[in-house]
């Protein structure tokens, strides 16, 4: 937001970086900075202002795809208006930038309270919740690390869920400060509040067990779907400007509830060697949702650090293994992001090994008969796929053109999945450290660590940083 009103990216053909889409965590882990700041310095402003209607939306004109086809293309999420685009960059000239605001049907400005303004991005966040594996990352953007920007699609983080954990603890407290038992917020959100809440508590049985892949799918399903239906009446009619009360305790009941559920995941998410999971990979089925878990990575710590979940002993436990892990170097007494990994040479990928051929009858074929349209054999007899299938839409692509047997399809994506993973490729993270990010994450680390020891008396802090140490 800059003083000549909301400023959103555009598609551009003739600038090949510019994009759609919002860095997610934007709306989480910095918004939490600035609430416990404001609360530090105007003591009891943010309270007054949980009823006041004097807060409006951007009418940003990006459009999120239905969320039965978001499963269908993880990667194209979102699709940019711009018709609306022109609309409104129009109307600003002549009305300035009200026109950018989302309008009450009689053409005024929609006004809210804080209490909107809070719930919205995060039942936002919470309706892309995978329970075991984190938030899922489908809308063009990462979560926190755009150094990860790869993962987005078929990557779920961990780090939001962590930092969502600290988020939701403080809306808790919050709430539970004002001496209102009902809020008026729009219709429209009290209803996706509503459906939402249902889901969790439909689902509550989980909490404590091992989640099955089925489990997991059908939770995201019904909380996809709310969230669908909330944006297509958006998209479609705007606000109808009518209002509901939501009661507190409700309020005050889902947050607590839902955290049952972020604890569960975070749980599921503890590694063997002491640390915790950062990011995850999902397998998207007709009926289930597997995990795949990636490396270890410093912000996992860092996030899970600052999630108020860990006691002070569990803290100190997560410190020695991140001191004993890969992410430390001796040499240089500091942490590094990510483990430095050794990647395969380039001869020693796209190779289809004899225990994955055997899956597909398809392929075993094209290999006697030597048909090089799907897989080629070199002069080593190593079978590979044509190297002009630069990705799995494009595989995919071809074989609907041979008229492939669609569970066959289904298992030579499988099996080329299994070749590259390319669904595991984060981006830049996993090949160099940005200065910048360095600098961030290390200034991150710092606060977090001291944060934790606060917390602590000066005695205990001693005795904690002989422990580490």
């Amino acid at each position: 937001m800059t003083r000549d009103g909301f400023d959103w990216e555009a598609p551009d053909p003739d600038t090949p970086f510019a994009n759609i889409g919002y860095w997610g965590d934007h709306q989480i882990v910095y918004l939490l900075k600035l609430l416990k700041l404001s609360g530090k310095y105007h003591p009891g402003k943010l309270e007054n202002l949980l009823t006041r209607d004097i807060f409006s939306y951007a009418n940003v004109p990006y459009r999120i795809k239905p969320y039965r086809e978001m499963l269908k293309d993880p990667h194209h999420t979102i699709e940019f208006d711009r018709d609306l685009h022109n609309k409104i960059i129009s109307n600003t000239e002549i009305r300035g930038t009200d026109a950018q605001r989302i309008q009450e049907p009689g053409g005024s400005t929609r006004l809210v309270n804080l209490t909107e303004k809070l719930l919205v991005p995060l039942l936002a966040k919470i309706s892309n919740f995978i329970p075991g594996a984190g938030i899922w990352m489908n809308t063009q953007r990462p979560e926190w690390n755009d150094a990860n920007n790869a993962l987005v699609g078929f990557g779920v983080s961990m780090v939001t869920l962590y930092y969502m954990r600290d988020h939701i603890n403080y809306l808790l407290n919050l709430f539970a400060g004002i001496d209102r038992e009902k809020i008026s917020v729009s219709e429209e959100v009290d209803e996706l509040f509503s459906d939402i809440y249902r889901v969790f508590i439909e689902h509550k049985d989980i909490v404590g067990k091992t989640i099955r892949d089925n489990e997991r799918k059908e939770i995201l399903d019904k909380l996809g779907d709310a969230a669908e239906k909330y944006r297509e009446k958006i998209y479609d009619n705007g606000f109808s400007g009518e209002r509901m009360n939501i009661a507190k305790k409700d309020i005050l009941g889902m947050l607590n509830l839902v955290l049952t559920y972020i604890d569960h995941s975070i749980d599921l998410n503890k590694r063997n060697d002491g640390l915790y999971h950062a990011y995850n990979v999902i397998g998207i089925k007709k009926d289930s949702i597997s995990i795949r878990h990636l490396y270890e990575m410093l912000e996992g710590q860092v996030a899970l650090l600052s999630s108020g979940y860990l006691s002070g002993e569990e803290s100190v436990r997560v410190l020695r293994a991140l001191r004993s892990s890969q992410l430390y170097r001796a040499d240089q007494r500091a942490y590094i992001l990510y483990p430095n990994r050794t990647l395969p040479r380039f001869r020693e990928k796209n190779i289809i090994p004899g225990n994955l051929l055997k899956k597909s009858k398809y392929l075993q074929n094209s290999a006697k008969a030597k048909d090089p349209q799907i897989i080629k054999k070199d002069a080593e007899g190593l079978l590979h796929f044509n190297a002009a299938f630069s990705n799995g839409r494009l595989l995919k692509q071809k074989l609907e053109e041979l008229d492939v047997d669609p569970n066959e399809i289904d298992t030579i994506m499988d099996i080329y999945e299994s070749v590259f993973d390319h669904q595991s490729f984060t981006g830049r993270a996993g090949t160099f450290i940005n200065m910048k990010d360095l600098a961030a994450y290390t200034g991150i680390w710092h606060q977090s660590f001291c944060l934790l020891f606060r917390t602590h008396s000066i005695g205990r802090l001693r005795t904690m940083k002989k422990q580490v140490f």
